[in-house]
């Protein structure tokens, strides 16, 4: 889980369920503040005026920044972790009161939402560790429109083929005492959806691709949900949804289902160092690795595949999901999905270049 956009993500055992995702998953966004015309590399489209949100694709240096709860006190802290070893850090309410903070309109991969400008100790923090302004917003009780036929609702017309898979969460997911409240479908400042899916049996054959033995850190695709069991590497490319079952017995009807809507195409990301926050080189560069024959998308077929967004379905908010509990495929496709919102997919391919 992460609790900003594009920092480093923090492990937990437990989480709530909801429609949007974890309760705290990705409800803060980092932006920059260009002078004038914003000297990007990122498309118009991107930039709205002279504000950029920063994702690693484009400012690598964000996995930097770690994050870490504080339940007790209702705070997470963030700590800028450069090189050169001159750690600090910064405590931030996990909930702040946006009463007094400024509204503003913002935009992530075309879907626009309200939030919240944080105060000026937050943001002048953020800015003398980039060495550039920036500011952190908040998204508050606002939501994002999940866009194009990435929602589950356009999901369910696709053609499927019932079958049974077992398997074991092994994600470090969210444990938190958020509220249980339902709300309407809606995402946080997750890129396209609430939860994203993936399989150590896909991340194995991404090992095997690596020399000297070296095994890839999952946390670079930025999952919240991982499974193990999966009969081979990339069978999640044609699930069409997965219940997950608790492992204690007196919680055992409290069934939660996730509609895995589309597989998700990779970016430069995953290339990135975490330990100098700079692009990595030679065999680092593990999308140009996945490129030979991942790219199985018709709909983003410039970017290779690894996992699965996905949506919670039916009355399932407020259930708890945990570490160990049991999964099983409840719907699987006979085709792959088709990425298919264009504005979407063009920004997923530019992140390549």
């Amino acid at each position: 889980m992460k609790i900003t956009q594009s920092l480093r993500s923090v492990p937990l055992t437990t989480a709530i369920v909801s429609s949007h995702g974890f309760p705290y998953d990705r409800r803060f966004m980092l932006i920059k503040l260009h002078d004038g015309n914003p000297s990007s590399p990122r498309s118009k489209s991107q930039v709205n005026g002279n504000l950029e949100n920063m994702i690693i694709t484009f400012y690598p240096e964000l996995v930097l920044f770690l994050q870490r709860i504080k339940p007790s006190n209702s705070t997470f802290t963030v700590t800028y972790s450069p090189p050169d070893g001159r750690s600090k850090s910064l405590e931030i309410e996990l909930e702040p009161k946006v009463a007094h903070l400024e509204e503003m309109d913002v935009r992530l991969h075309q879907s626009p939402a309200k939030a919240y400008k944080m105060p000026e100790r937050v943001n002048a923090w953020f800015s003398e560790c980039f060495g550039y302004d920036v500011m952190l917003v908040y998204l508050g009780q606002n939501q994002r429109p999940v866009l194009g036929n990435l929602s589950p609702n356009a999901a369910q017309n696709d053609g499927a083929a019932s079958k049974s898979w077992l398997s074991t969460i092994t994600a470090s997911i969210s444990s938190l005492t958020a509220s249980k409240d339902v709300k309407e479908e809606g995402i946080s400042f997750a890129d396209v959806a609430a939860y994203l899916v993936v399989t150590e049996e896909s991340l194995r054959d991404v090992d095997s691709r690596l020399q000297d033995g070296k095994q890839m850190d999952v946390t670079k695709f930025r999952p919240n949900i991982v499974l193990s069991g999966a009969r081979e590497a990339y069978e999640e490319d044609y699930w069409g949804s997965i219940t997950i079952t608790p492992n204690k017995i007196e919680a055992r009807s409290e069934v939660t289902e996730i509609v895995l809507t589309h597989n998700c195409g990779r970016c430069v990301s995953i290339n990135v160092d975490y330990s100098t926050g700079k692009p990595g080189t030679g065999e680092a560069n593990v999308l140009k690795k996945l490129m030979k024959d991942r790219r199985v998308d018709k709909g983003n077929k410039y970017s290779p595949i690894f996992g699965r967004y996905g949506f919670l379905k039916g009355p399932a908010a407020g259930q708890v999901i945990a570490v160990g509990d049991e999964v099983m495929v409840s719907k699987t496709n006979e085709e792959r999905t088709r990425f298919g919102r264009s504005s979407v997919r063009n920004y997923l391919r530019a992140q390549l270049t």
